[in-house]
């Protein structure tokens, strides 16, 4: 590492946690003004869609790209293309007048986004001694973190008080500080010119991954398995994975080499952050229509009030990175699954009359928890990897935290919407002439079973208690996926010790 690097390491940071910042918050900030957005354009709520959509499935195809193009072409040079083309889209996404506009600016927005995030990490595990890796990642999460937490209410607050247009014109100054710093101060990597681009593998992973992405995306609104869409979808996803798959181990110089997953802690890490992708962004899905829908709390409330579970995050990734070389991050990881199960069962427990203080503290205790994850397994995933695999194997990482994400948020809404309906018809049962509670409200006035508008309240009623019971059960449902992942820990190694 040159004296340059090590001078210049905290000018490098900043840089890079611009950039990842800028993008995660991407990832969640748009989605509070899609209703402004479809007012604004006359769009159908399919139609609106295809502004998240476009952007997940080009982030997702091309974010594998990322080894490859670094080694062809440079890592500087691909970081700082990749800040501009991301800053500029984002500007032209908020001068967008129509539809197809936005849409194709979002396309671009998300393939020069899918490298910042690999590219960012990458970037601070080689500017870092290995030793100070875990101290570096707790930096770099706290961008990859906060930024789906913060997305929500800072997306809120500009649409409320300035325009939707906004939640893309904010870009421009993380990017041309982003910008700068690069320039200024990354080094840029050796250049392979001779390395072979695999098209047919690139190709094959590209279509397994946009119809993966484009079924979960639309799976909900098509009802799944009863539309020839998601099934054709579902089809390609799985016959691209499995000549993809087949490829890389029969080609000679494949796409992605398959000795990457060779190493342990790398492989387990990926199933571990697919884990991790489920729980983060799914969490966040499920809550604002909880507080808006059933508890009543207007947009900037249910901001505000989500808020501490990024403090929660940050307050965990600045103690890990403290304790980076001093605890084996094994215990870390395994502290923070324990009080991630622990704030998710505490959420099986919520009502509608749940207090503004049980939800900031049950949400610090999962940001606590999901901070003692995300940033030790960072490190310890690539502690033991071979360094010439580090921008593939951080796309790689980057990739499976995004899928992970996208199967979480349809699992949990799909199970949303059938625990909805089974609740409702087994409540329905309790309506009869034998319920002494319902006799008793019907007594008080309570409702008028006489009456369309009486048996209407009744119903309202049903589906209110059915839909909290159903969120209830989607939480359980998340805090067994992540005790499910308890047993992983203890096939990681511990990381090598440093030398005196």
């Amino acid at each position: 590492m040159s004296n340059a690097a090590v001078e210049h390491r905290g000018f490098i940071t900043l840089s890079v946690m611009l950039t990842t910042i800028m993008q995660a918050l991407d990832t969640t900030i748009a989605n509070v003004a899609l209703p402004h957005m479809q007012g604004s354009m006359g769009a159908t709520q399919d139609q609106i869609s295809w502004v998240l959509t476009s952007y997940i499935v080009a982030a997702a195809i091309w974010m594998p790209l990322t080894g490859i193009l670094t080694v062809r072409l440079g890592r500087k040079r691909i970081f700082s293309w990749s800040v501009v083309g991301f800053t500029v889209t984002s500007m032209l996404c908020g001068a967008a007048q129509n539809l197809e506009q936005i849409v194709l600016f979002r396309l671009m927005q998300g393939i020069f986004g899918a490298s910042l995030v690999p590219l960012s990490q990458s970037v601070l595990l080689d500017t870092y001694p290995k030793e100070q890796h875990g101290s570096a990642m707790a930096m770099w999460g706290v961008g990859v973190m906060i930024g789906p937490v913060l997305g929500p209410s800072l997306g809120g607050w500009l649409t409320e008080y300035y325009s939707w247009r906004w939640v893309f014109y904010i870009n421009l100054p993380f990017g041309l500080l982003a910008w700068f710093g690069l320039m200024a101060y990354v080094k840029e990597t050796p250049i392979d010119s001779t390395r072979r681009f695999d098209l047919f593998g690139f190709l094959m992973l590209s279509i397994a991954i946009g119809a993966l992405q484009m079924m979960l995306d639309r799976g909900e609104s098509l009802d799944w398995f009863h539309s020839p869409e998601v099934i054709l979808e579902a089809i390609l996803a799985g016959a691209g994975f499995y000549l993809f798959i087949a490829h890389i181990f029969t080609s000679e110089k494949p796409f992605i080499d398959p000795l990457i997953f060779a190493d342990r802690n790398f492989s387990i890490g990926l199933i571990f952050i697919f884990i991790i992708g489920i729980i983060l962004l799914a969490t966040m899905a499920l809550l604002p229509p909880f507080m808006q829908g059933l508890m009543g709390y207007p947009v900037l409330d249910v901001g505000n009030l989500l808020a501490p579970r990024g403090i929660g995050t940050m307050a965990a990734m600045i103690t890990v990175g403290k304790l980076s070389g001093k605890v084996d991050p094994r215990k870390e990881i395994f502290l923070g699954l324990v009080l991630t199960v622990f704030s998710l069962w505490q959420m099986t427990h919520y009502t509608v009359d749940a207090t503004p203080f049980e939800i900031v503290s049950v949400g610090m205790i999962q940001g606590l928890g999901l901070g003692f994850i995300f940033v030790p397994l960072s490190a310890i995933s690539f502690a033991t990897l071979n360094p010439k695999y580090r921008n593939e194997a951080t796309s790689l990482f980057s990739l499976l935290r995004n899928i992970g994400s996208s199967i979480g948020i349809s699992i949990v809404i799909t199970y949303l919407a059938q625990r909805t309906q089974i609740n409702h018809a087994i409540f329905s049962e309790y309506i009869t002439p034998f319920n002494l509670a319902l006799n008793e409200a019907i007594q008080q006035g309570v409702f008028n079973l006489k009456t369309p508008q009486g048996l209407t309240a009744l119903n309202n009623q049903v589906n209110a208690q059915a839909l909290t019971l159903a969120y209830l059960q989607d939480f359980r449902l998340m805090m067994w996926v992540t005790m499910a992942a308890i047993p992983l820990i203890f096939f990681l190694k511990a990381p090598p010790k440093k030398k005196a």
